[in-house]
C-alpha cells in the first residue's frame, strides 16, 4: 500500500492486488468526508470480495489500509457499524432469528466474532418498540444475552488496543451476515408483530413446564439409569397429557385461521460431534410429541414444527436427553480394537443411534398410554370422541410442514458400524421398567 502521495490538492490511496494493477481511491481535499467515504466503501467491498474468494492475502491488505489509514478512523468505524446494522436487518427479513445467527457464528467463527454478532443484534433491535417484537424473538434475545452495554456504538466494536484485529473481526462478521441464505420464516420479523405485553399466545402452561423440568433435573442428576428413565418417561407422559388438554381447549374455542391454535416452528441446535444420531434423537422426540423435525445439517440446527405445548415438550426433553446420553457415553468409556487403534468414534456413533431409537420407542409408549387414558376419560365423562381432535392436529402439523418445506428430501443419519456400541446404547435406554403413574400424580416429588 502507498499513501499520503501529493498531487496538487489531491491525495491518492492505492491498494495493489496480487495481479499487479492497483486499485486507486482518490478524494479531493475540498470534499474530504464524501471522498473518504468512497474510499472506505471501496475497500470494504474489496475486503468482502477477497473473503468470498478465500484470498486471505488480499483480505489482510484491505484490512491494513482500513485500520491504519490516516484520517479514516471515524469513517471506517461508521461504515462498519452501518454494515453490521444493515446486514442484521436483512438477516431478519431472510428468515433468520437471533439464536440462528449466533449459532452459526459459533460454528464458523471464533469467540470474539460471536460477541460482535451478539452486540450487533442488540444494537439493531433498538429500532423496534417492544410491542412490535414477537415473544419468541424476545426469549432468544434474552437467551443469547443481547443487551446494549455500551455508551457509544463505537465501543461495541471492541478495538481493545488492536485496531487491525478489530477491523478484521468486523469484516468477517459482516461477510458471514452478508452471505446468509434465505430461511423459512417462522415468526413475524421485528417491527411487524402485534403483541400485548404480559400475554403469550399459545404458550405452554408454565406450571406444567416447571414440573417437567423438575422431573428432568432429577433424571439428569441421578446415577441410576433405571431411575433416570423413569423420571424422563414421567416428564413425557405429563407433557403428553398437557398437549391433549391444550387440544381440547383449542377445539372448544374453535380457533380460526391466524389464532393461537395454529402450528408453529422453532429451531433447535444440533451440534457436533455426532450430529446424525443427535438429529435422530430430536426426530424421535418430536414424533412422540406430535411434531415434525427437519434437520439442516449445514447450519447446525433442526426446525421443529408443531403446536406450542408440544414444541415446549420437545425442547425440554431434547435438552435433557442429550445430557443423559452424554453421561451414559462418559460412563461407557473409550474403545480400541485388537491392534490398539481407537474405535471410540464408531462406538459412540452407534451408541447414540441405538440410544435414540430405543428412547423413541419408550417415549411413544409413554405418550400412547397418556392418549389412551385421556380418550377413555373423555368418553366416560362427556361422551366425547377425542381421536378426531388429535387427528386434526396431526393433519395441521403435516400441512405446516408441506407449506414451509415443499421440497423435503430424506437423508440417513449415518451408518451404524459398531455392534458393541449399538448394543450398549440400546441397553442404556432399555434397562428400566417404566412406572410413571405415581411420579405424575405426585408432580415428580
Amino acid at each position: 500500500m502507498s499513501g499520503g502521495e501529493r498531487e496538487g490538492t489531491r491525495r491518492r490511496w492505492s491498494l495493489g492486488p496480487p495481479g499487479g494493477a492497483a486499485w486507486s481511491f482518490p478524494w479531493s481535499s475540498g470534499e474530504p468526508g464524501q471522498r473518504a467515504e468512497d474510499l472506505v466503501a471501496g475497500l470494504l467491498s474489496a475486503a468482502l470480495e477477497a473473503r468470498r474468494r478465500r484470498d486471505e492475502t488480499e483480505f489482510r491488505r484491505c484490512v491494513k489500509v482500513l485500520a491504519q489509514g490516516q484520517g479514516l478512523r471515524q469513517v471506517v468505524d461508521r461504515a462498519l457499524l452501518d454494515a453490521l446494522n444493515r446486514h442484521v436487518t436483512l438477516a431478519w427479513h431472510g428468515g433468520w432469528q437471533p439464536a440462528d445467527v449466533v449459532r452459526l457464528g459459533v460454528r464458523r467463527l471464533e469467540a470474539r466474532h460471536v460477541r460482535l454478532v451478539t452486540d450487533a443484534v442488540a444494537a439493531e433491535m433498538r429500532a423496534y418498540a417492544a410491542a412490535t417484537v414477537d415473544d419468541r424473538w424476545l426469549d432468544q434475545l434474552d437467551a443469547i444475552g443481547a443487551t446494549v452495554w455500551w455508551g457509544r456504538d463505537e465501543e461495541y466494536l471492541r478495538e481493545d488496543g488492536d485496531r487491525t484485529a478489530m477491523v478484521a473481526c468486523a469484516l468477517r462478521v459482516i461477510h458471514l451476515l452478508a452471505t446468509l441464505p434465505p430461511l423459512e420464516r417462522l415468526c413475524p420479523v421485528p417491527g411487524t408483530a402485534r403483541r400485548t405485553p404480559g400475554v403469550r399466545d399459545g404458550a405452554v402452561d408454565e406450571r406444567t413446564l416447571a414440573r417437567v423440568r423438575a422431573l428432568l433435573a432429577k433424571a439428569e442428576s441421578t446415577e441410576f439409569e433405571a431411575e433416570a428413565e423413569t423420571f424422563t418417561a414421567a416428564a413425557q407422559a405429563l407433557m403428553a397429557r398437557h398437549s391433549i388438554d391444550a387440544a381440547l381447549l383449542a377445539s372448544r374455542a374453535a380457533a380460526g385461521p391466524g389464532g393461537a391454535g395454529r402450528p408453529e416452528g422453532r429451531r433447535l441446535g444440533v451440534d457436533a460431534p455426532y450430529e446424525g444420531p443427535k438429529a435422530m434423537l430430536l426426530d424421535v422426540i418430536a414424533s412422540a410429541n406430535h411434531c415434525r423435525s427437519v434437520w439442516s445439517r449445514h447450519f447446525g440446527f433442526a426446525t421443529v414444527l408443531g403446536f406450542p405445548a408440544d414444541l415446549a415438550a420437545v425442547e425440554v426433553l431434547f435438552t435433557s436427553l442429550l445430557v443423559q446420553a452424554t453421561t451414559a457415553l462418559r460412563l461407557a468409556g473409550s474403545r480400541r480394537d485388537g491392534s490398539g487403534r481407537s474405535r471410540t468414534r464408531s462406538f459412540r456413533q452407534s451408541f447414540l443411534a441405538a440410544y435414540a431409537q430405543r428412547i423413541g420407542e419408550r417415549l411413544r409408549e409413554a405418550a400412547g398410554e397418556a392418549v389412551r387414558e385421556a380418550v377413555r376419560e373423555a368418553a366416560a365423562d362427556a361422551g366425547r370422541d377425542l381421536l378426531p381432535v388429535l387427528a386434526a392436529r396431526e393433519q395441521a402439523v403435516e400441512a405446516k410442514v408441506e407449506e414451509i418445506f415443499p421440497t423435503l428430501t430424506m437423508v440417513g443419519a449415518g451408518a451404524v458400524s459398531n455392534r458393541e456400541g449399538w448394543i450398549s446404547g440400546r441397553a442404556a435406554a432399555d434397562r428400566a421398567v417404566l412406572d410413571v403413574r405415581g411420579k405424575i400424580a405426585g408432580g415428580g416429588r
